[in-house]
């Protein structure tokens, strides 16, 4: 089977991942410090037939272009089904590392997204009319950076239940985190002021600390909106427990693509 596409040609990798050469071999060599080279091929004495780079890419072209594994396997001169095991075996070395040190004053945002997601056993029927998961990200308010993702609960649930029972919320706990007003019930987020009732008028001070707060909290939407250029996360087509990981690792590739 001839192989297509390789990471041995530049030109390959920033439509396919986003990245730069120099950014893509640098993820490469933090796969490989995870133990992305230690990985063998499922079968005992049987390594990859694809190098490591090449593994990378074919994850990254996946998320990127949400193909089906016959189709992304010839590209790269394999299999669908070794296609599927690299994809299996990659993806959680890919994940965002934990943010080890950050500012006493550093703000989070927080806000959920749906995931169209076909695995039924998690995905719930949601405002969008479609089975969906709904997943947190935090990012830093000042970096714009990815600082966090939940665990995907059912599309069905509101914001203020999964901010909980995502894990997210402990995670950015002792932490001042910014959100919309759908976190109501969490005490520790700061949301707009709502008006006292229908027909009263907030103050004009009010007024003006909520459009600075949806000036802010914007970002959050301009991260949201980056990260679903990679395709997978408009139409989730395998198991609902690979889905963490998937997001975790394509806010990470965000990020790098972010610091340039």
């Amino acid at each position: 089977m001839v192989q297509v596409i390789s990471a041995s040609r530049s030109e390959w990798i920033v439509p396919f991942t986003g990245l730069q050469p120099g950014q893509f071999r640098k993820l490469v060599a933090l796969v490989a410090q995870r133990g992305g080279e230690e990985i063998a091929d499922g079968r005992p004495g049987r390594q990859w037939a694809l190098p490591l780079a090449d593994r990378v890419l074919l994850v990254a072209t996946y998320w990127r272009t949400n193909l089906t594994m016959r189709q992304i396997g010839p590209l790269f001169g394999v299999s669908h089904s070794a296609a599927h095991r690299v994809i299996d075996s990659l993806s959680p070395l890919l994940a965002l590392a934990p943010v080890r040190k950050r500012r006493i004053d550093s703000v989070a945002i927080v806000d959920g997204t749906l995931v169209p997601t076909r695995d039924h056993r998690l995905a719930a029927p949601s405002k969008n009319y479609r089975y969906s998961t709904n997943v947190q990200v935090a990012i830093d308010a000042e970096t714009r950076l990815v600082i966090a993702t939940g665990d995907p609960q059912p599309g069905n649930r509101n914001d203020c239940t999964v901010y909980r029972d995502s894990g997210i919320a402990d995670t950015l706990a002792e932490r001042p985190v910014m959100a919309d007003g759908g976190y109501r019930g969490n005490l520790d987020v700061i949301m707009p002021y709502r008006k006292p009732g229908k027909g009263t008028e907030l103050p004009a001070w009010k007024d003006e600390l909520n459009a600075t707060h949806r000036r802010v909290r914007a970002r959050i939407e301009h991260a949201l909106a980056r990260m679903k250029c990679w395709r997978i996360l408009r139409d989730y087509r395998r198991a609902a427990t690979t889905l963490a990981d998937t997001v975790s690792g394509i806010a990470h590739l965000h990020n790098i693509h972010l610091l340039g």
